[in-house]
């Protein structure tokens, strides 16, 4: 099982400075990929800050790219209903020309209404629309040009460049936790993403159902990828009715087997659900610090 690290991207934590020191850190210390992700908008009245100042994902991955060399950048997830298909196809290009071709897509279909709303789209048929949106980038990173008359897209014939590093183009994976969405990915797409919610004690489950549907669809489930959304809280002494990677470092470690067990092939330690290290009131160094020791501790050749 191939290790990432989440960068900072929720909370007073979330600053540039520590975004690049812990990319170089992660860079050095051997980890496969590096990890953002998306959160247009928040109700305003919300009291949960689990995602507040949460900056784009693919331009920081591009600030990323310019600092790193060999570590893989990855997105979990863009929500594609807030983006048109050909516009993210020349974003996520260009994201892969500018890091020399180490772009991973991921791509949800949303769950928040507010979302929605700000984003003048509905909510409705947004499972639908996956089917139509991957379709349209994939056309268009594979040949340059596309025509789509669909439900959701309907357009003309357009040429849409530059062309992607990666060939046929970055690898797109797919989140959701529904089996609609589990069979989706299994359909579609080239791998899985677990959100930070999932039952990581039953992800085996998700991940037969992908497989399942990847058979189904003539396809070789060998060649999906499963990627866990890692939400790491470290705590000494936690009991034996502790929540998956929650613990101390040996702990979580034993976790990692235990998810690799379940078919999981890749996973990514992120601290930006642990409110010690994302609250409003954290001490940004503070968190660095825990941040840089962690990510020490569960290093790929660390125990």
């Amino acid at each position: 099982m191939q290790i990432g690290f989440a960068v900072p991207v929720s909370g007073p934590w979330a600053t540039p400075e520590n975004q690049a020191a812990l990319a170089r850190e992660a860079e050095a210390a051997g980890y496969r990929s590096l990890w953002t992700l998306q959160r247009l908008a928040n109700p305003a009245a919300s009291t949960d800050t689990t995602y507040r100042d949460v900056p784009d994902p693919l331009v920081t991955l591009g600030y990323l790219a310019a600092l790193t060399g060999r570590i893989r950048l990855g997105v979990a997830i863009v929500n594609l209903p807030f983006v048109a298909p050909p516009l993210l196809a020349q974003q996520a290009a260009t994201l892969d020309r500018v890091s020399a071709g180490r772009l991973d897509l991921g791509l949800g279909i949303g769950w928040m209404p507010e979302e929605f709303a700000a984003a003048g789209v509905p909510m409705a048929g947004r499972g639908a629309r996956a089917d139509e949106f991957v379709a349209v980038v994939r056309e268009l990173w594979a040949h340059g040009t596309a025509e789509f008359h669909g439900r959701f897209y309907d357009f003309p014939p357009i040429a849409v460049g530059p062309a992607p590093v990666q060939r046929p183009g970055p690898p797109l994976l797919l989140g959701g936790t529904a089996d609609a969405a589990l069979r989706r990915a299994g359909r579609i797409a080239d791998g899985w993403i677990s959100s930070s919610r999932a039952d990581l004690t039953a992800i085996g489950r998700s991940v037969g159902v992908v497989r399942d549907a990847a058979a189904d669809a003539g396809r070789d489930p060998g060649a999906l990828r499963f990627v866990c959304r890692g939400a790491v809280r470290v705590r000494d002494g936690a009991g034996g009715d502790r929540a998956p990677l929650t613990g101390s470092f040996d702990q979580i470690r034993d976790d990692f087997g235990r998810l690799a067990e379940q078919g999981v092939t890749e996973l990514f330690v992120d601290l930006n659900f642990d409110p010690e290290i994302t609250a409003p009131d954290a001490d940004p160094r503070r968190s660095l610090d825990r941040a840089r020791t962690a990510l020490a501790e569960l290093a790929p050749d660390a125990g």
